[in-house]
């Protein structure tokens, strides 16, 4: 007999290790199967600047803020905040309007400033297929994981289920789940258009098309792709800070997108099965690739994306 709480794959149902792991553990609530527990936090009271530094030397995408005396969860920050703060949207206002665009004096703001303080948590009795839901109606990334006290005990995040399709989605192929409509940038966009274009679109990367290397070509060609964590790591570089000529935010936001992007762009087919994408992502030890055909971008993929591929009616 199904166990009620698992989650079925829409065509390659009951093959891997996803539900055989849910229903390993069941006992201490399936959800944890796949959670990390052992959870990185941070204070209200760090610094934008600190915030940035330990999301970009770990690759997250997203801290969640704890009271440091009880551990209560009291909001979390995400890529999309400090994207958001380097001026894709209002949090923009801390630096242009209150320090007068004094870039140093911003980034030393605490990180309460810039926080998301309504968090979508779940309770480690929560299932697999519950989570995925939440992710995908509420428009999150991840969850943190808290008992009955609001003290988080795990964080679940989209890339963890993502990945543990790694080689078992066998018949599902990147066409079918791809966003086609792939909204892009050049490689002369400054830093500041670019967090403004991520911002807006929700995107935590954009390709970036040109034709640096083919001048007289006639379409212009992948060259890069420009992440969030990729413009956390330039933001958070103790170099650039000791560097900038004035307090103005702007030396750091006008910085052109081609000193940032990562010009060794990761790519699939439109034929790439699900799983073996899943596998790509875990060894790329990324979130999301365009998916390039005859070298022309027909779509991108992410773990999002990943995700809709899992039937949890």
């Amino acid at each position: 007999m199904k166990d009620k709480s698992s989650i079925n794959l829409k065509k390659s149902m009951g093959r891997g290790s996803l539900e055989h792991e849910t229903r390993e553990s069941i006992h201490e609530g399936e959800i944890m199967t796949l959670a990390t527990k052992e959870v990185i936090t941070i204070s209200p009271s760090t610094t934008i600047k600190g915030t940035s530094e330990i999301m970009a030397k770990h690759k997250f995408r997203r801290l969640p803020v704890t009271d440091p005396g009880s551990g209560r969860i009291l909001g979390i920050v995400t890529s999309m905040d400090i994207l958001n703060f380097l001026g894709g949207g209002d949090k923009f206002n801390l630096m242009e309007k209150k320090h007068q665009d004094n870039f140093l004096a911003a980034i030393n703001e605490h990180i309460k400033a810039i926080m998301t303080k309504n968090v979508f948590t779940i309770s480690t009795k929560d299932t697999i297929a519950s989570a995925i839901k939440i992710m995908i109606e509420k428009d999150v990334g991840a969850l943190p994981i808290v008992d009955e006290n609001d003290k988080i005990v795990g964080i679940i995040t989209e890339r963890d289920i993502a990945l543990s399709l790694n080689g078992v989605m066998t018949e599902e192929l990147v066409k079918d789940y791809m966003v086609e409509d792939v909204i892009t940038t050049t490689p002369g966009t400054p830093i500041e258009g670019a967090t403004k274009i991520m911002f807006r679109n929700k995107l935590r990367r954009i390709p970036i098309l040109g034709k640096e290397d083919l001048p007289h070509a006639k379409d212009e060609t992948l060259v890069g792709i420009l992440t969030a964590n990729d413009i956390l790591k330039y933001f958070g570089e103790k170099e650039l800070i000791k560097n900038i000529k004035s307090n103005s935010g702007m030396d750091i936001l006008n910085a052109k997108v081609s000193e940032v992007m990562k010009k060794d762009v990761v790519t699939v087919e439109p034929l790439t099965r699900i799983g073996d994408l899943c596998e790509l992502l875990a060894e790329k030890n990324t979130g999301g690739v365009p998916v390039v055909k005859d070298g022309k971008i027909q779509g991108i993929i992410t773990e999002r994306d990943v995700l809709k591929t899992i039937d949890i009616n």
